[in-house]
């Protein structure tokens, strides 16, 4: 290989460890602030999440996708900070799966969608690559804990057109989601929260459609559970945890809810 060729390749490494320093930096930064602001009142925690950085390293990442899947590495290392910030903002809140309902599931289908757009930038001009979604589930630890290693891959390998994909447009389904069933009267102090919620239901359901019709032929065969249909559900389980949350402040709290949250394609 000619000296011409191997200095771009050179940098593309050196871009690429530098997020990996940029990421550890900002995850160390988010911890270190969790734990000097959490005060005497309960025990620092942190979010714990997997790095994708040397997965995507090994990648062959072509040079128009490399700015596109730089930002959604930054990306992710800005979401965990987000979360961490309303980890500390949220102690004593919500109930017993509060956490994993509020903060922790819907940073993993943030996670998704990022790793998605990651696949999708590198697969317009080059192979897509499968299984990125393993390092989007997150855990709670304490400050300075190793984070979690990836899940294991469940992605089918990634195929070509030629390979079998259809060609051509694609029909557009409806995303289908079930009516939540308050099983409580809804105190008259809880009554406009609680509306507020089920409208944010249906204004889900409607923008999950619109990018359902708009993302037709995208992503490899996971794409729409991965990143609408996942979305939508911790979106809804984060809905109706707000609605039980809303009526337990000034009455018995209604429990259960979260079996309305899962949504389909028909």
């Amino acid at each position: 290989m000619s000296r011409a060729h191997s200095v771009p390749q050179r940098r593309k490494r050196v871009m690429v460890v530098g997020l990996v320093g940029a990421g550890a930096l900002s995850t160390a930064m988010a911890v270190a602030a969790l734990a000097a602001g959490s005060g005497d009142s309960a025990p620092a925690q942190a979010i714990l999440c997997p790095s994708p950085v040397s997965a995507v390293q090994a990648l062959t990442i072509p040079d128009s996708a490399r700015a596109e899947v730089d930002r959604e590495l930054a990306n992710l290392d800005k979401q965990i900070a987000e979360a961490n910030e309303r980890l500390k903002n949220s102690v004593g809140q919500g109930g017993p799966n509060f956490v994993q309902n509020a903060i922790l599931g819907p940073l993993k289908s943030k996670r998704v969608a990022a790793l998605d757009r990651i696949a999708i930038a590198i697969g317009r001009k080059g192979v897509a690559p499968q299984g990125l979604d393993r390092f989007a589930t997150c855990s709670l630890g304490q400050p300075g804990d190793q984070a979690p290693g990836p899940a294991p891959i469940t992605s089918a390998p990634a195929t070509s057109a030629a390979a079998g994909q259809p060609q051509g447009p694609q029909p557009v389904g409806r995303i289908a989601c079930p009516d939540p069933v308050i099983p409580v009267a809804v105190p008259a102090a809880a009554r406009a929260e609680v509306d507020r919620e089920l409208s944010n239901l249906d204004k889900q359901i409607a923008e999950a459609n619109e990018r359902l019709k708009n993302s037709v032929g995208q992503g490899g065969p996971n794409f729409v559970q991965n990143a609408i249909l996942g979305p939508l559900k911790s979106k809804r389980e984060a809905a109706l945890n707000r609605i039980e949350t809303a009526i337990g402040r000034v009455a018995a709290k209604p429990e259960g809810l979260e079996r309305f949250a899962t949504c389909s394609v028909n």
